[in-house]
């Protein structure tokens, strides 16, 4: 069920009893881009330790945006059957008062969406607000301020033009009279009537549906007493209950404390926490203990497909759909019952898969294992002038994908995350006639320890020549 701006107040209060109620909830998000290519060298890298790919990553999410998420809230009718609720929200952040946000395209991400049928008109024109708890606090900090300020220029002018209407309507119109304000969306609601309370005294506004707006003339007696009273839909609270939007069923996951499964999620992981909880913090063991605190028991599809595919027989899948067929496509599969899926899941609980790093998986119960890893690789290059990493990635792309840097003059540093590929290209090029490939040992190509080296030699030869001259210098004497 797609949920936009126009539906989600509505459909709020069913989906935060349906996560309250639930056993696990499934989730996946869509954004306006993924990994940013500025500055350069930005790019996550197979040489990256987890913390050094997080601040890379970190970039990338406070420049892009999330234009959809994805919910399915499932609930067990039985021992082995789950009823699962699916909700797509459009969202768009939150543009209120001053509060405005930026944010990037990435081609690539833009035609991926369009392939798949996105609705960029939902996401632009009824996407849900969200905003963070940073956000949030400047929110209201306006509200208590009194001073109301539209800052974009196309609800200035819309703003201009209701005043106006509204000032030429109050100087001529007696107690008790009033006029309609009409095609007012969203935000816009709340604005109107703020910035107009503000500006005249001797009126009140009272919405009328979802787009219209009341404006009546009244006495300073009864605007006190209005102000005063218990409900007003431009109350403080109420503001802020619309202005976070999609934060408030956030908020109801992180209250529900279920089981969290994602396909591949740390940058959904990301998204939610920067979006939703609070900026990412500049250190990469905050941000895992933050997420483990809002999010106890995560699991990752990805990983746990890439883990259990020697020890189950379980075919390689890389994505979502392919897991799902090869699920559906065994008997035996399917009929065992879900319990037996959340005994073998249980040894994969909050490790989730990371994409172009040193380490395949983040654990945020504790450290990351970054010990298991293919070892580095070295290349010298004979015969080739002027060749340069791009060539060496290409000339190996035609067996497996690895990261190429250069050390040195015709010496080149590889990096792969498979021992597969590792084990290949050592047997491949082992009598190449260019391309001397061999294990990577720290001592021995290492330029800072070369370069000790070489110093530690030129002080012992002028130590030991220092010497000799003076040896000399005895027996002369």
């Amino acid at each position: 069920m797609d949920v936009s701006a126009a539906e989600f107040e509505e459909k709020l209060p069913r989906v935060r009893e349906l996560i309250l109620a639930c056993d696990f909830v499934g989730f996946d998000m869509e954004f306006t881009g993924l990994h940013s290519a500025f500055p350069p060298g930005g790019q996550p890298s197979l040489y990256d330790y987890p913390a050094e790919w997080y601040q890379k990553a970190r970039r990338s999410v406070q420049q892009f945006t999330v234009c959809q998420l994805g919910l399915s809230i499932f609930s067990s009718e039985n021992p082995n059957k789950y009823v699962a609720h699916s909700y797509n929200f459009f969202l768009f952040p939150a543009t209120f008062g001053q509060m405005d946000s930026e944010f990037s395209f990435q081609t690539f991400s833009i035609k991926f969406l369009t392939h798949y049928g996105f609705d960029f008109n939902k996401f632009l024109k009824d996407g849900i607000p969200y905003m963070n708890e940073a956000q949030e606090q400047k929110l209201q900090q306006g509200l208590l301020s009194g001073n109301w300020v539209v800052h974009s220029v196309l609800e200035k002018d819309k703003v201009k033009k209701v005043i106006d209407e509204v000032t030429c309507w109050v100087s001529s119109a007696v107690e008790g009279e009033s006029v309609v304000l009409h095609d007012l969306y969203g935000f816009q609601m709340f604005e109107i009537q703020l910035i107009l309370r503000q500006a005249l005294q001797d009126i009140w506004t009272v919405p009328l549906g979802s787009e219209e707006v009341m404006v009546k003339k009244i006495s300073p007696r009864d605007r006190w007493l209005l102000e005063n009273r218990f409900y007003d839909p431009c109350r403080r609270e109420q503001i802020l209950l619309s202005a976070r939007g999609f934060t408030n069923i956030f908020h109801t996951l992180v209250k529900a404390k279920k089981p969290l499964v994602g396909h591949n999620m740390l940058m959904d992981l990301l998204h939610l926490h920067d979006k939703f909880y609070n900026p990412l913090p500049e250190d990469y063991e905050e941000f895992k203990k933050n997420i483990r605190t809002l999010f106890p028991i995560l699991i990752d599809t990805k990983n746990v497909a890439k883990a259990i595919w020697k020890e189950f027989q379980f075919p390689q899948a890389s994505n979502l759909l392919e897991v799902y067929e090869v699920l559906c496509s065994d008997p035996a599969r399917t009929s065992s019952s879900f319990s037996q899926y959340l005994d073998v899941l249980a040894a994969y609980v909050n490790q989730v898969n990371l994409i172009r790093a040193r380490v395949q998986k983040i654990n945020f119960s504790g450290m990351d294992d970054c010990t298991n890893r293919p070892p580095l690789l070295i290349a010298n290059v004979r015969g080739w002038p002027g060749v340069t990493a791009e060539q060496i990635y290409q000339e190996l792309r035609i067996h497996c994908r690895f990261d190429v840097q250069q050390l040195r003059k015709n010496q080149f540093l590889l990096f792969s995350n498979k021992f597969k590929d590792v084990k290949l290209v050592l047997k491949v090029y082992k009598t190449h006639p260019n391309l001397q490939i061999s294990l990577y040992h720290h001592w021995r190509h290492s330029t800072q320890v070369n370069c000790f080296l070489q110093i530690c030699g030129i002080v012992a030869s002028w130590s030991l020549l220092a010497f000799l001259l003076g040896n000399s210098s005895s027996f002369a004497l």
